[in-house]
């Protein structure tokens, strides 16, 4: 039998895991893993637990939602040829999901899926010197609204959440002057919201074309949103992008393996939705596929 170390975030998509979790494990068994299981009790316990663990395994699998998969990247970051990943999506906006075409908050579903399915390469997002994203840094506009929203709120309201904590910071979009050093030039100006990713799906509302995004190429995708200058234009520009519609002129959109961001004060980031800390100047790049998702 193939040995399995599944990480559980008890915390994500309002503990559904708990639904239907033995025919999921039954699932796994029946087509031959012997499955070791970790719960996790804190943030940061799942990288610690890839790091540690994860050599001693054929694979490491994740039951929680992107920020918990994320964890576990980043702790397999530190394995010299870690073992492939499975996901089990439960969280509130699964874009990672979403970009791989798995099934959401369903164990069994996900189960299935990842016998049936096979290892492929993933970029992994590099932040700073020691830190990692697995699909998206951002900074600017809403990319508060995942960590500033209350976890009760995730909990009950699910996407809703974010829209409604996102509505609330209409009132105050800051313009953050920038100076943005990538593979092949230079931006200089001000913006109202930048990230580099990974991903078909960001925020579970902004979804690229896959004609644009290709996972395991040793790109990254380059979103700058420059000021628009009145407000009424922050509407034309949203909904340019929430459309797929990608030539609204304060919309700039590039393809970087780097990309070092420069502001005039510290500026806050995420990092897969997640309290990524605030900095004046930090580069991020792209680990071309050192690890592999079974999808």
């Amino acid at each position: 039998m193939k040995r399995m170390m599944l990480i559980v975030n008890p915390n994500a998509g309002r503990s559904g895991y708990r639904y239907y979790f033995g025919d999921a494990m039954k699932v796994l068994a029946d087509g031959g893993y012997q499955i070791s299981l970790f719960f996790t009790t804190r943030p940061g316990e799942a990288t610690e637990f890839a790091a540690y663990y994860a050599k001693d395994y054929d694979t490491v699998a994740c039951i929680g939602g992107d920020g918990t998969l994320s964890e576990v990247i980043s702790g397999l970051m530190k394995v010299q040829g870690p073992p492939p990943i499975g996901y089990f999506p439960m969280g509130t906006t699964n874009d990672i999901a979403s970009s791989l075409g798995l099934p959401k908050n369903d164990t069994v579903a996900a189960a299935r899926r990842i016998l049936s399915g096979e290892p492929h390469p993933f970029d992994v997002g590099g932040f700073g010197e020691d830190a990692y994203f697995a699909y998206v840094a951002a900074f600017g506009a809403f990319t508060e609204v995942s960590y500033a929203t209350p976890q009760d709120q995730k909990r009950a309201l699910g996407q809703l959440a974010y829209v409604l904590q996102g509505a609330a910071q209409l009132g105050k979009i800051e313009k953050i002057p920038a100076r943005i050093e990538y593979d092949d030039g230079v931006f200089e100006g001000e913006l109202v919201y930048g990230s580099m990713s990974n991903s078909t799906s960001v925020a579970g509302i902004v979804h690229f074309p896959e004609s644009m995004v290709s996972l395991g190429d040793g790109m990254s995708e380059l979103v700058l949103l420059k000021d628009p200058g009145r407000v009424d234009a922050y509407g034309e520009l949203a909904a340019s992008v929430i459309s797929r519609r990608f030539d609204n002129e304060n919309l700039i959109i590039l393809h970087t393996r780097r990309a070092a961001f420069h502001f005039q004060k510290p500026v806050a980031w995420t990092r897969d939705g997640e309290e990524g800390g605030k900095f004046r100047d930090v580069t991020l790049c792209n680990h071309h596929a050192p690890v592999q998702l079974i999808f």
